[in-house]
C-alpha cells in the first residue's frame, strides 16, 4: 500500500515534525497498556465520525485541534496494522490527502522501544 509508513521514518515524524497527527484507532483497553507519544485516541469505530465533525466539536471532544485535509503528516496505527489501514482508507476517502498507517502497529513500535 502506497500510504504507509515505516517505524523509522514514524521515528522521524516524531523527533522533527511539530504538526504531525499521529492517530491511535484502538479499544480503549488496548490504549491502557500504553501508546506512542503524542497520539491522539480515537477509537476505530469512531474515526469516521469524528473526521466528520465541525472542527469545535472535534477540539472539545479529543482536547485537539481538528486536522485540515491537506494536513502535511497524518499517521494512523493499530495494534497490528489492520485497523489503521481501515481508518487510513477512510480518511483518504474523506478528502485527508495526506492520511497514512503505520502498519508496524503498536506490535511493532512496543517491540522495538524496548530495545
Amino acid at each position: 500500500m502506497a500510504n504507509t509508513i515505516s517505524y523509522d521514518e514514524l521515528k522521524a515524524l516524531l523527533a522533527n515534525n511539530k504538526d504531525l497527527i499521529l492517530i491511535d484507532v484502538r479499544s480503549d483497553g488496548e490504549v491502557i497498556g500504553g501508546r506512542i507519544p503524542r497520539s491522539i485516541h480515537i477509537p476505530i469505530h469512531q474515526v469516521e465520525a469524528a473526521l466528520s465533525m465541525n472542527p469545535h466539536d472535534f477540539q472539545a471532544k479529543y482536547g485537539v485541534v481538528k486536522p485540515a485535509l491537506n494536513a502535511p503528516e497524518m499517521v494512523f496505527y493499530c495494534q497490528s496494522g489492520g485497523r489503521s489501514a481501515a481508518a487510513t482508507k477512510k480518511a483518504l476517502q474523506q478528502g485527508y490527502i495526506n492520511a497514512r498507517n503505520y502498519a508496524g502497529a503498536y506490535s511493532e513500535w512496543s517491540r522495538r522501544e524496548r530495545k
